[in-house]
């Protein structure tokens, strides 16, 4: 048998990272709808985004904690996944673009408080609108494919967003050959210096954002 080609349901990232901000924007000029309906759009505009720049495997996105793997220093929020959590078995550390800085304060402080109905919520990033409780990998999954089919009109599960962050890297990162490849924290045999590694992935993750974000501001 033969894989299915994944072709048709192909988006490149700054496409998703447009809707994703854009449903953002939206949800909080929407005064007119219940402060559920607009949490709930935010929250789901802001997994699109954050998914689109910072890659990484559903498990880990799904099971994000405030204060432990997505933490504030100073003023930049960090994504700090541990070896033991990491499908390569090495820390995945990465600084959150910051132009999703503004938008995650208002979600932890607007947004998810609408959600968590009580002052001592999970300290899950991502929360249910039907219980306030942390959202179960299957939820997640459903949010995000659900979301993309209907801002985008193709399903794009969370697996999918790491080939449309190879695809997008390929197509406009030619310069740079092996961004898709430690963007996706891949490595090479050959390479066993855990610290090059760690570093390789960590410039990787910024200047895909970097350039994602310079394709959507049209530079």
């Amino acid at each position: 048998m033969r894989p299915r080609s994944k072709f048709h349901r192909l988006v490149y990232s700054y496409v998703l990272l447009e809707a994703g901000m854009t449903l953002i924007a939206e949800a909080d000029a929407a005064a007119h709808r219940s402060a559920l309906a607009r949490a709930r759009q935010f929250r789901n505009g802001l997994m699109v985004a954050l998914l689109a720049l910072h890659l990484m495997r559903l498990k880990n996105f799904a099971a994000l904690e405030i204060g432990r793997s997505f933490k504030k220093i100073n003023d930049t929020w960090w994504i700090v996944l541990s070896a033991l959590e990491t499908k390569e078995s090495r820390p995945d550390e990465r600084a959150v673009d910051a132009c999703l800085t503004t938008w995650i304060d208002r979600y932890l402080n607007i947004h998810r408080p609408v959600f968590a109905r009580t002052g001592d919520p999970p300290t899950a990033l991502w929360l249910s609108s039907n219980d306030g409780g942390a959202m179960s990998y299957s939820a997640v999954e459903k949010a995000i494919s659900s979301t993309t089919l209907a801002t985008v009109g193709i399903d794009v599960s969370p697996h999918l967003f790491r080939t449309a962050a190879a695809s997008t890297a390929a197509v406009h990162a030619g310069n740079a050959p092996h961004l898709a490849s430690a963007l996706l924290h891949h490595t090479d045999r050959a390479v066993t210096e855990e610290h090059y590694n760690r570093a390789s992935s960590l410039s990787a993750a910024q200047a895909y954002a970097a350039f994602i974000r310079a394709i959507r501001n049209g530079d």
